[in-house]
């Protein structure tokens, strides 16, 4: 795997490189111990360069830069988190990214997962419901580089219809169901990746599948626990 296949975007350099190359053997370790639930034993390879590409370290409050490549979830502000490496390898992983492919994420947070997508497909529309989020991410996704990435203040629930259909989404945070809206945004043949459940109960990540006509199918893959999924903005 080399960079010429995947997207440009933000690359790290040889700062924490021994961190991010830790960080991806426990990635690769947790997907064995859950393998049970994913239904393989290794994730695709252009997933995982594309972690070993983003400076995570860029996405985390400056007091957090020493454990940003620990296997585990940090504080952002506004009671929001950036995922666990793992979660969004995962994630990123079902959606079977492909170069051409337009891609909606629900919940920019910091922009880690947007800058992910934007090195695999060839267009992301990000929404956030925060505005301080949203802005911040925007600002630090552009000085990073991620040209064909495009960030909204939103509402998550809504979607974002003028750029529908779209051949991925994912939401980084749990709804209590599936959003219509977003069900009817993705394309035939598309993916959803999404948590769905109670705020601090149970929840599910699903893989929901869009049939070339039009019906649903649901996929739970692991139990997780997310962040709520917020109307509104």
């Amino acid at each position: 795997m080399t960079d010429s296949d995947i997207q440009g975007g933000p690359r790290a350099g040889a700062e924490f490189a021994a961190e991010r190359a830790a960080m991806l053997r426990a990635i690769a370790e947790e997907v064995l111990w859950t393998n049970r639930y994913l239904g393989k034993t290794v994730l695709d390879p252009r997933v995982l360069a594309a972690l070993d590409a983003v400076p995570r370290h860029e996405f985390v409050p400056a007091d957090m830069a020493a454990f940003a490549y620990e296997n585990r979830p940090l504080p952002i502000g506004h009671g929001q988190t950036i995922s666990q490496p793992y979660i969004v390898a995962v994630m990123t992983d079902l959606l079977r990214c492909e170069p051409g492919h337009r891609v909606l994420e629900v919940g920019t947070g910091c922009g880690y997962q947007t800058a992910i997508l934007s090195r695999l497909v060839a267009q992301v529309f990000s929404i956030e419901t925060v505005a301080d989020l949203a802005r911040v991410a925007a600002e630090r996704l552009k000085r990073l580089g991620c040209a064909n990435v495009q960030v909204r203040h939103g509402d998550g629930y809504l979607g974002w219809p003028e750029h529908a259909p779209f051949d991925g989404i994912i939401v980084t945070a749990a709804a209590p169901e599936l959003p219509r809206a977003l069900a009817d945004q993705l394309a035939p043949g598309g993916r959803m990746v999404i948590p769905l459940g109670p705020r601090g109960g149970d929840q599910e990540l699903l893989l929901i599948r869009k049939e070339a006509d039009g019906t649903l199918s649901r996929h739970i893959v692991l139990p997780v626990a997310f962040v709520p999924l917020v109307p509104g903005g």
